[in-house]
């Protein structure tokens, strides 16, 4: 069985933040349940690990709870969270502090090739 699970988030639209928590919520229940959680930001995706912009995402009109709360919240219980490195070139260097590394192409696919590491794509 494994014991970690790496969620690649590539293909997000941050126009439409219920496409966003679900990675993120499922990132938060795995580490609660103790398993070693990995969340990568990358693409599109690569965005949310740039200050500022995370803070800026709620999920419906008059919620005071920002998707970086959300990270925030992952990261309190145990989630890495790691951006690839190319997406500093698109999105800046301003990295807010929950983010654990940043990473290559390399490091995703020897993660996601690891029999003892389940690996879910958004």
């Amino acid at each position: 069985m494994a014991d970690k699970l790496l969620i690649v988030m590539a293909n997000a639209d941050l126009s439409k933040p219920a496409e966003l928590l679900p990675p993120l919520l499922q990132a938060t229940v795995a580490a609660a349940m103790e398993y070693e959680v990995e969340v990568l930001l990358t693409g599109q995706a690569g965005q949310l690990a740039m200050q500022g912009e995370a803070e800026k995402i709620v999920f419906h009109e008059g919620d005071c709870k920002t998707y970086y709360d959300h990270i925030k919240q992952a990261k309190n219980v145990g989630v890495k969270i790691k951006v690839c490195t190319p997406a500093l070139k698109f999105w800046g260097e301003n990295l807010i502090p929950e983010i654990d590394e940043t990473v290559g192409g390399a490091y995703i696919i020897n993660e996601a090739m690891d029999d003892s590491t389940v690996t879910f794509t958004y």
